[in-house]
């Protein structure tokens, strides 16, 4: 019996696929550029693939609702990006993707208070062991070393920087499934990367750094692996529930352990893939308790 994934599962896995190799190769120029001017070029290159693809779709103009709405969601995803780009800074590639496991966790409860959805029990109980994950990923991997448990823990302000992405994340979740089932899905990626672009100009030239010739090519490709990753996933929560995709985030620690440690020599340590499974483990039971 041949297992058929449904084609919404497909799509994010491809997002996810994508956009975990664009965080490699941000990874990759990140410590030549302060965070701020990483950003603004992100979004800056992810702007000119955009407008070019804007060119081709010729969407019709999109109302009043629709500019509010999305440019709210350009600065969630500014905050979302800027953290996580100062986490993947600061952190191996692997463990800062297994922190944005938490970002389904978040999901279930801003379903809960923004949509009025009912909290039941599993939520909390999925919360709490996903919170133990964190701190099991955080300060657990002195436990792997025989050494002192607090001195071999991660980085905390990176720690920091990857939760809070995981929070601003999951409320832009929220906001894209409300707004993909309206929107042109190439008009939602514009106000994604336009509205930072904009916003990054002043912080980017106040830390500015020379940019070498040859790292142009880079944030050209990450501008572009951006757009590819964010419109198939707009495209899955397009066809599908947030909670019916959120299982495929997990494919992420998969493809972030291999781009780690082919392209950045990084093995994942026992705490971050034990952290990693309570964290999913209290996931599937937020999920279960949301969909019953």
């Amino acid at each position: 019996m041949k297992l058929r994934l449904p084609l919404p599962f497909l799509l994010a896995l491809a997002g996810i696929a994508v956009l975990c190799i664009m965080d490699a190769v941000i990874k990759a120029v990140g410590a030549r550029y302060p965070t701020f001017q990483l950003a603004f070029l992100r979004f800056l290159a992810g702007t000119i693939w955009t407008v070019a693809a804007l060119a081709i779709l010729r969407p019709a103009f999109p109302s009043k609702e629709t500019m509010r709405v999305n440019s709210l969601r350009g600065v969630i995803g500014l905050i979302t990006a800027t953290s996580f780009f100062y986490a993947l800074q600061t952190l191996p590639l692997a463990e800062t993707i297994a922190f944005s496991f938490l970002s389904p966790l978040f999901l279930a409860l801003f379903g809960a208070v923004i949509l009025g959805e009912a909290i039941r029990r599993e939520t909390f109980s999925g919360l709490g062991l996903g919170f133990v994950g964190m701190l099991v990923m955080t300060f657990g991997h002195g436990l792997t070393t025989g050494g002192p448990l607090i001195s071999a823990a991660l980085h905390l302000p990176g720690v920091l920087a990857a939760v809070g992405s995981a929070i601003s994340y999951a409320f832009g979740l929220v906001l894209l499934r409300q707004r993909a089932q309206q929107d042109a899905l190439i008009i939602i990626v514009l106000f994604q990367t336009t509205v930072p672009t904009l916003l990054l100009v002043g912080p980017a030239w106040w830390v500015w750094q020379p940019v070498l010739g040859s790292d142009l090519w880079l944030f050209l490709a990450i501008g572009g692996l951006g757009l590819c990753g964010h419109m198939l996933l707009a495209n899955a929560f397009k066809r599908a529930e947030a909670s019916r995709l959120a299982p495929s985030e997990y494919s992420a620690l998969v493809m972030a352990a291999i781009l780690g440690y082919g392209f950045f020599g990084e093995v994942p340590g026992i705490a971050t893939l034990v952290g990693a499974m309570l964290v999913i483990s209290g996931t599937v039971i937020a999920m279960r308790a949301k969909g019953g």
